[in-house]
């Protein structure tokens, strides 16, 4: 299969990204943040997270700043739910697309979540049904999709049947995320082409981390196998509570340049991506974990 032309990414740096750096930031330069996402082009910001406070600080002010971004048209903000409560919390700012999430792994569940995958799929049910009774947009999320660091190997056929069962419960597309960044390119691709022989390739996304520094030739393989939606985090942020020494999602900048290089379309404007980038790193009070943008500086 070629690879794609066009390619819309999700930008989780406001969510997956801060949720896992050990410094939190006020709700206001989140705000900013997501602001200055919205005028770089991308298409889809994944907000925040309404989940209890109690287990991530870092993100208790969702409500806050949801009700403070400035939405543009065109632009989507998903915000992850983990229930009901969550869900409702969620709706009650104005959040038109959530997403849920599980594991492929049985251990990193149980030491995530304290579930099984069968449990916490059960858990967000209700979630999915008031979403469709509401018009609300559902994306799912499948963690350790190549490896875990409690069970080592996850079997394939674990990953594709969390993800069909996703697909299936109503989720529009599910995003397959190597959590600790353990996958090479020919597992990501021989994992990628066994869900999409239950899934639609349309209906599928790929979350890469750079831990082991494989994650844009893991995403180069998957592009070639047709896959049109990537995720990423704006200065490589994020990390992995659960994962040691797990490093941040693939950098947003890294992955605009590397498809606007290919030819691919993203509508992105990478000067005011990396613009963006380096005013975050500067609020973290790190550098950017963007090769791009240390090239650029």
């Amino acid at each position: 299969m070629s690879q794609p032309a066009d390619v819309r990414i999700v930008e989780v740096g406001p969510r997956d990204g801060l949720q896992n750096e050990k410094t939190i930031i006020p709700a206001a330069d989140k705000i900013e943040l997501i602001d200055r996402l919205s005028a770089t082009g991308l298409r889809s910001i994944e907000a925040t997270s309404f989940v209890s406070p109690k287990w991530v600080p870092q993100l208790a002010d969702a409500a806050e700043v949801f009700t403070g971004i400035h939405r543009r048209e065109g632009v989507s903000y998903p915000v992850l739910v983990p229930n009901l409560q969550g869900y409702e919390r969620a709706r009650a700012v104005g959040a038109t697309e959530v997403a849920v999430f599980s594991a492929a792994s049985e251990a990193f569940n149980r030491k995530n979540i304290n579930a099984s995958i069968d449990e916490s799929i059960e858990r967000f049910l209700p979630v999915l049904e008031r979403a469709r009774a509401d018009g609300v947009k559902v994306r799912g999320y499948v963690s350790t999709v190549l490896g875990c660091p409690y069970q080592g190997e996850v079997p394939v056929a674990d990953v594709v049947r969390v993800a069909s069962r996703m697909h299936a419960l109503g989720c529009y597309e599910v995003s397959l995320g190597d959590t600790i960044g353990i996958g090479t390119p020919a597992k990501a691709r021989a994992m990628l082409r066994a869900v999409a022989s239950e899934v639609p390739m349309a209906a599928l996304a790929v979350h890469f981390h750079d831990t082991r520094g494989q994650a844009l030739a893991n995403l180069l393989a998957c592009l070639e196998e047709g896959v049109a939606v990537v995720d990423a985090a704006v200065s490589g942020t994020g990390g992995c509570p659960y994962a040691p020494g797990a490093s941040g999602n693939v950098a947003t900048e890294d992955v605009v340049y590397m498809l606007e290089g290919m030819g691919i379309h993203t509508g992105v404007d990478l000067a005011r991506l990396v613009e963006t980038g380096r005013w975050l790193a500067s609020r973290l009070g790190r550098v950017s974990g963007s090769k791009v943008t240390l090239a650029a500086t």
